[in-house]
């Protein structure tokens, strides 16, 4: 039987009297996306936070099994094993393109610098990579030297994203990833996605307000209300049948014209 990727188990977080994550547990297997929904103020984004290792949680593990399958309790690492960790085998994707890049630097340099930190050093090799990242995310590498600043929204999520893939990670975490986007670009960016994840056995956690975007790409879902997750399953069967009186109005909004 094929070991889960991440286990989170009971992680709760509470500022103050605010219970953001209470007692949150789910499985994560290789290959798997998993999408995570509700309205702001859900808790989504701090689970997505307390799984990174962002900020200290109150109770709970979240335990990941490496290539080599060691198992790395992620809420205990030591900051510089953290940093490591998420240039290698996992990355994040920010809502905001502008926080996960660097704009004073080219988009070939944005990428390389990944590269850079875990250790390859041949200029040659770098901007071949580059390249072939820019490629996979549909840029033209004649862009490669040009500032992020001159993307336009679009283009610099899909930039964030090779900066992120570059080191071949085996867990994405992303944060809104369409949030701010036109729904044109969005439907380019998810389609992107989606053969990004085939393509290359990507296993992610997707947290959004969007039902569309975890109907195209979670395999499995959780639904998320003050801090709770009170709907979770197959992403189809909980959207098609929801159960909760939540779940029932998210999807009955989502449908509303």
């Amino acid at each position: 039987m094929t070991k889960p990727l991440l286990q989170v188990h009971q992680l709760s977080k509470s500022y103050g009297a605010i219970k953001a994550c209470d007692r949150i547990c789910f499985d994560l297997y290789p290959g798997q996306v998993l999408g995570i929904v509700g309205e702001s103020g859900s808790g989504k984004s701090s689970l997505l936070g307390a799984i990174a290792n962002h900020f200290p949680i109150d109770q709970g593990n979240v335990t990941y099994t490496t290539r080599s399958q060691e198992d790395l309790e992620i809420t205990r690492l030591p900051e510089p094993q953290r940093r490591r960790l998420m240039r290698t085998e996992w990355g994040f994707v920010q809502q905001n393109p502008r926080d996960g890049l660097r704009m004073k630097v080219s988009a070939g340099a944005n990428i390389g610098e990944r590269l850079l930190d875990v250790g390859v050093r041949h200029y040659g090799n770098i901007r071949d990579e580059a390249a072939h990242w820019l490629r996979q995310v549909e840029i033209d590498p004649a862009r490669m030297d040009d500032l992020p600043v001159t993307f336009s929204g679009g283009m610099q999520q899909r930039l964030q994203l090779a900066r992120v893939l570059v080191t071949r990670p085996r867990l994405i975490l992303m944060d809104e990833p369409t949030g701010g986007l036109d729904v044109s670009v969005q439907a380019r960016l998810l389609d992107l996605l989606r053969s990004l994840v085939r393509n290359f056995h990507l296993s992610v956690i997707v947290v959004t307000h969007d039902i569309g975007v975890v109907r195209l790409l979670a395999h499995r879902l959780l639904v998320m209300q003050q801090g709770q997750v009170v709907e979770s399953g197959l992403t189809d069967q909980v959207l098609d049948d929801p159960q909760h009186p939540y779940t029932q109005l998210l999807v009955s909004a989502a449908l509303t014209p």
